[in-house]
Formats: C-alpha cells, sequence, structure tokens
C-alpha cells in the first residue's frame, strides 16, 4: 500500500505558531496577576470590595499594583494600547511593584510581572508593615534601625550584596 504524505504550506504553519503564542500570552497575563487578591475583611463585598484586586487604568492613591499589562481597554478607542495596572490595598506578604507609606519592604525579587507586558525586568517588593525587631531593605518614617547587615535579599536578585536594617519604632 502506498503510504501518503501531506505537506503544510509554512505560512500556516507560521501564522497557526503565532496564533498560539498570542493566545499563551494573553491567557499568561489576562489569567492571574503575580500575587493572589488578599482574602476580603469584614464589611467588604467580596470581588466588589475595597480588599479585593482589579484591572484599572491608573492606580489610585493609597493602593499599588501587582502585575501590568498593554491592553487597548484605557486607550479609549484608539489603535495603540496602554498600560493598565491590577491594583490592590497594600498588604502584609504582598509582592508590589510599588513601595508604600506606612509599610516597608523585607525583599526585592526582579521580574517582568510589573514591566506592561514588556521584555525588560522591575522590581517587586515584599511589602510589610514596619515593626521592632524586623530586618527591613528600607527604614520607613517614625522608626531608626539598631543594627544592619549585608544581604542579597534586597539586591533583586542580584550578584550584590545591599545593606538591611534592624528596624526600631521610634
Amino acid at each position: 500500500m502506498p503510504r501518503t504524505t501531506f505537506r503544510v504550506p509554512r505560512t500556516l504553519l507560521a501564522a497557526t505558531a503565532t496564533a498560539a503564542l498570542a493566545l499563551a500570552t494573553a491567557l499568561t497575563t489576562a489569567t492571574a496577576p503575580a500575587v493572589a487578591a488578599p482574602a476580603a475583611e469584614a464589611g467588604t463585598t467580596g470581588a466588589t470590595g475595597a480588599t479585593s484586586g482589579f484591572w484599572a487604568c491608573s492606580v489610585p492613591s493609597g493602593y499599588t499594583y501587582t502585575s501590568s499589562r498593554s491592553s487597548y481597554t484605557c486607550s479609549g478607542g484608539s489603535s495603540y494600547q496602554t498600560t493598565e495596572f491590577y491594583v490592590q490595598p497594600p498588604a502584609d506578604g504582598l509582592w508590589a511593584c510599588t513601595t508604600m507609606p506606612g509599610y516597608t519592604h523585607t525583599a526585592v525579587m526582579s521580574s517582568q510581572t510589573c514591566s506592561g507586558g514588556g521584555s525588560y525586568t522591575t522590581s517587586q517588593y515584599l511589602l510589610y508593615k514596619p515593626v521592632t525587631g524586623m530586618w527591613a531593605c528600607s527604614v520607613p518614617s517614625g522608626f531608626t534601625y539598631t543594627a544592619t547587615q549585608q544581604s542579597y535579599t534586597c539586591s533583586g536578585g542580584a550578584s550584590y550584596t545591599t545593606t538591611q536594617f534592624l528596624l526600631r519604632a521610634l
């Protein structure tokens, strides 16, 4: 019995690969932020409550963001993409794209999560409310420090050490 072969045109293969990559990218950035939204607190209403995360065109005062992506959603119907942010209130243990007043950070991580879909890395900060006896990467307002140490924890995965501070409330 003769063997039959089927040849797929290269343009069809390239188009299929491009579509699959676009779909995988869209699903990766749209399915979940880098850090899950914190649990709703008493007095909030789940996904619409003040403590839940949401995608927005800007970051409101008092909030941070944990992920960003390029999309047409915030471009006013134009044909160009702008940055959209996954906005969340600051919370202990949250990996955020910005530092926040009233919080310090205890670690830094390099990631593409905050770069708006770009191919470059930016820093993410592990947020915590400062307390006496905590080792932190920065000294927040209302605190001083009683000791320092060199560590890779605050260097964002770089090959050099940075200073950590042992906090003491004023």
